[in-house]
């Protein structure tokens, strides 16, 4: 298959390269603007450790720099994007041309150049707002939650996610979108805006301060990347179930863990206390949230596999190495 990958050298394009990679009939391209902090290292690492894959410096919106390659995909994975709630706060302009308008058209080209082809969105839990009416009930969420965009981040992902989730319906396109909770693994840089497992294992790595946003209490079901990737596999492989389909896709009940219990689980294994500081709680943050992932395994007989405290080892280990 020719896979195509934006944001490829980003933390979930690069597993998912080396994922795909594996399959050597694989043809794998990877769009990139280089614009988030630490994808040089992984752009280094695949280049020394999977030179077939071909890494293209461009935007998304920038259709004339990879036009054939997305001519000839038979995949195309869709994870580039703004991932931060406080900078599309700050630069909402920004933020709608990286998450909404370049992703349209992408999409759109696809419409016209390339409807055979499958592509994967990459969405995300926050096109349900804060769910403060589960407050006194929480439970697990089901893709038949009603959406509410707090935020421009809320906003761009979720008219993104509507966009490409139509064009199914409408044109009849092969798209499938996976409304992701909190994914971490290796390749995982983590700033205090966005992938906050990493972010917290790298503050310990070098004995930095952690500042919480909130009481620390707020609940995720944490997924490891290498799991997620296989659902999107799973997705490619199944498209007469998956095509037009929405999937929440998390750890599930079994991987739930608080902000709070996560550094408990790392101050043990650092074997020290790091020192924390309390701000209030977030635009659009939720304080519950987890997956039900029943509509994901119906369909596509996917469920986790990665205990999370086998995965957070996984992801420090690289971060050893690495950072």
């Amino acid at each position: 298959m020719n896979i195509l990958i934006t944001g490829g050298v980003g933390f979930i394009g690069t597993n998912a390269a080396i994922y795909f990679s594996y399959d050597k009939k694989n043809k794998i391209t990877l769009i990139d603007n280089f614009s988030r902090v630490g994808v040089d290292l992984n752009a280094q690492f695949l280049k020394e450790n999977f030179p077939k894959i071909r890494i293209i410096n461009s935007y998304v919106g920038a259709i004339k720099n990879y036009e054939k390659e997305i001519k000839t995909a038979n995949v195309i994975i869709h994870l580039a994007g703004q991932t931060a709630v406080t900078t599309s706060i700050k630069k909402p302009h920004y933020d709608f041309k990286n998450n909404l308008l370049e992703s349209f058209i992408l999409l759109d080209f696809v419409r016209r150049n390339n409807p055979k082809a499958i592509i994967i969105y990459s969405s995300t839990n926050k096109v349900y707002g804060d769910l403060k009416h589960l407050d006194s009930k929480y439970q697990p969420i089901d893709e038949n939650e009603k959406l509410d965009f707090i935020s421009p981040y809320g906003c761009s992902k979720g008219a993104t996610d509507l966009y490409f989730l139509d064009y199914a319906r409408i044109y009849n396109l092969k798209t499938v979108v996976f409304r992701q909770s909190c994914i971490y693994g290796p390749h995982q840089i983590g700033v205090e805006d966005q992938g906050w497992v990493a972010h917290f294992t790298k503050q310990f790595l070098f004995k930095k301060p952690i500042t919480i946003f909130g009481d620390g209490n707020q609940i995720r079901d944490l997924l490891y990347v290498e799991d997620l990737i296989q659902a999107y596999d799973l997705a490619i492989n199944k498209i007469n179930k998956s095509r037009g389909q929405v999937f929440n896709i998390g750890g599930g009940v079994k991987n739930v863990y608080s902000l709070l219990q996560v550094i408990n689980i790392l101050e043990k294994y650092f074997k020290y206390k790091i020192k924390i500081s309390y701000q209030p709680m977030r635009v659009g943050d939720q304080k519950y949230f987890v997956s039900v992932n029943k509509k994901i395994k119906k369909l596509l007989d996917w469920q986790p596999k990665t205990d999370f405290k086998e995965g957070l080892k996984k992801l420090i280990d690289w971060q050893k190495n690495n950072l």
